[in-house]
């Protein structure tokens, strides 16, 4: 499963939109859900200066350690979620989360667990798919969910994004709002943006 959502992530679409916010981090960088390495191509080296992540699967963990080490990072990789990540407060200049707040058990747990570890002023880059602006697609996507959660790992359609990063406590920067071409809509609405520690 974790192989299988890792390939529908990677889609044409889906990259370019990775391509506008991974590159921003900077720092010391924590990435979120980082097994699936489809973000290690995107990073600026020479702006990074330590790289840390969390994956629930172990078994795509290897890779995102193998690919930290060809491009000679610092780098500390284990094995975790993001209710309960192992990093100390105030670690972190920049949190990279991606495609992963839909999935987790609890975000409201896990948003603050990464307040907790960014730097005052730090920065979390996010982008997300979740619940849409549209009344009628938001019905669709609440009737769908429950068929859906079982075969995509537990997604959520439904899940409020800019809406839960500010009821975190963070200063929301979007870079942009759209549903994803090609795709049902159903399944498409994506958000994405800065969100900073104030």
């Amino acid at each position: 499963m974790p192989r299988l959502i890792t390939a529908a992530c990677g889609q044409e679409g889906i990259e370019n939109r990775r391509k506008q916010v991974v590159p921003l981090a900077q720092g010391r960088v924590f990435e979120l859900g980082c097994g699936g390495g489809l973000n290690q191509a995107l990073y600026d080296p020479a702006q990074i200066t330590s790289f840390s992540g969390i994956d629930p699967h172990e078994k795509l963990l290897d890779g995102a350690r193998a690919r930290a080490r060809e491009k000679g990072w610092e780098a500390d990789i284990r094995h975790g979620v993001g209710e309960d990540i192992p990093f100390a407060s105030g670690s972190f200049d920049t949190v990279v989360c991606t495609y992963t707040l839909c999935s987790v058990e609890d975000p409201g747990a896990v948003l603050a667990e990464m307040w907790r570890i960014l730097a005052p002023g730090g920065r979390l880059l996010f982008l997300e798919h979740g619940r849409a602006p549209d009344a009628g697609v938001a019905r669709w996507q609440e009737r769908f969910e429950p068929v859906w959660k079982p075969l995509a790992g537990g997604c959520h359609l439904t899940r409020p994004i800019g809406a839960s990063l500010r009821g975190a406590g963070f200063a929301v920067e979007p870079l942009g709002q759209a549903y994803l071409e090609k795709t049902p809509k159903v399944l498409g609405w994506m958000e994405w943006g800065v969100a900073r520690k104030a």
